[in-house]
């Protein structure tokens, strides 16, 4: 074993100082015990002793109040304290939030809905995470909501979705997935389709507003809401239809000052739009760094991590036994609609496709529909598939999916999103 395996360091932290360290390596990783004192990593606390693992991709920041001594195992591309950091600013705002769920849970209403937009890299997820962390720990029952398709939290890329936060994350893992609900869009952006992008929002909400009703201490708990970094033109204006859809209160601008300064001129008097700094601890992704992300967060829907292994089902399904579709057809020119046609209804009309080797690789949404029209469309999502081998001439199609077969239901949806099974 070479010796910078094994390198140990200790870290002293002082009162509101953070330790940032990120595991580039493919092969290594890096282990840290909390020694002495209280610290957290996004507002989940370290557990005095306890060892916890990170590797390849990993970009943490251990943050403590009051101070601590930490111990750094293993080789780690950048390792750092910084004095600087925002967390002070964003606990602020989790108290604001959390006057407001008081004042909710006194008055039976609704608590605060909260969204946070910025450009890319600017920590929007991390933010999120704290806060919610933080409302865990005051016993809230906060609903998340992830609107950001690119780099899904809640489920794979190339969706939008909600889920009931009831213990904080793990420092490793995230939140616990249980019972999350998807819906399909199947793209890496929201440019792709906007106008499909806007009524899954929408469903969303209305959904979500559901939830709040008929759950007393999630509705004053409220909902946490994470957005994608497009926020530029059509991007500005799907970041309003978003704040309309959801009814929010609270907008966190992170990072951007232009986009909080049209926010407080666009949104009503009654939301409440805040600027916050991003942390010196977020780093910027390439191209190429959020594409390995999204084929590790679908590997991760199929295989599991490290820490928590699935074993996924290979079986192979008749043409006949499945129906698949694909939402949106190419557009026709104006002089070919029928009368009354918009131009933009192509982009939500479903058409039947009949599985050929263009689908090869694809993942699929499994539909929870019970019917073959424009439900489908508007459908959450029972699960995912990808297809590993089209047979035309046996008319036979072979699936990758995390349970054995049946499938929950034989409705399809394709999506552009694709996952070379290479395990």
């Amino acid at each position: 074993m070479s010796e910078d395996k094994k390198v140990l360091q200790e870290f002293k932290l002082e009162t509101d100082n953070e330790l940032r360290f990120e595991v580039e390596s493919k092969t290594e990783k890096v282990y840290l015990t909390l020694k002495s004192g209280l610290a957290e990593v996004f507002g989940t606390e370290l557990v005095k002793g306890k060892t916890y693992e990170f590797t390849a991709g990993a970009k943490v920041a251990v943050f403590t109040w009051h101070g601590c001594v930490v111990e750094v195992k293993g080789k780690t591309d950048v390792v750092y304290t910084a004095k600087e950091t925002p967390m002070v600013m964003y606990s602020n705002c989790h108290g604001a939030l959390e006057f407001m769920r008081a004042d909710a849970e006194k008055e039976n209403k609704r608590g605060p809905i909260a969204m946070i937009v910025g450009p890319c890299d600017v920590g929007k997820s991390t933010v999120c995470r704290i806060l919610l962390n933080y409302a865990v720990r005051m016993s809230r029952r906060p609903i998340f909501v992830d609107l950001d398709i690119g780099q899904g939290q809640i489920s794979i890329p190339g969706t939008i979705g909600a889920l009931m936060i009831e213990r904080p994350a793990s420092i490793d893992e995230g939140f616990s997935q249980e019972a999350p609900l998807v819906y399909h869009f199947g793209h890496k952006s929201p440019s792709t389709n906007p106008t499909l992008f806007n009524m899954l929002i929408q469903q969303l909400a209305n959904t979500v507003k559901e939830r709040l009703e008929v759950n007393k201490k999630t509705r004053s708990s409220g909902v946490i809401i994470n957005t994608c970094g497009w926020i530029k033109g059509p991007g500005y204006k799907q970041l309003i239809n978003s704040a309309k859809a959801f009814e929010v209160d609270v907008i966190m601008v992170l990072d951007q000052e232009r986009l909080y300064n049209e926010l407080v001129r666009d949104m009503p008097n009654f939301v409440k739009v805040i600027f916050l700094p991003k942390s010196g601890g977020v780093v910027e992704r390439s191209k190429t760094a959020r594409s390995e992300y999204r084929d590790q967060r679908i590997k991760e829907y199929f295989y599991g991590t490290p820490k928590n292994s699935l074993y996924p089902h290979s079986f192979d399904l008749k043409f006949s036994e499945v129906k698949i579709y694909k939402i949106g057809a190419p557009a026709l020119p104006d002089s070919c609609l029928p009368l009354g046609m918009k131009a933009d209804d192509h982009l939500t009309k479903l058409v039947v496709l009949t599985p050929n080797a263009g689908i090869l690789h694809h993942i699929l949404a499994v539909s929870f529909s019970e019917k073959d029209d424009d439900d489908i469309i508007l459908s959450h999502a029972a699960g995912f598939v990808c297809v590993t081998n089209v047979d035309t001439d046996r008319q036979i199609i072979t699936l990758l999916s995390p349970q054995p077969k049946p499938l929950p239901n034989n409705i399809l949806v394709l999506s552009e999103l694709q996952f070379m099974d290479s395990h």
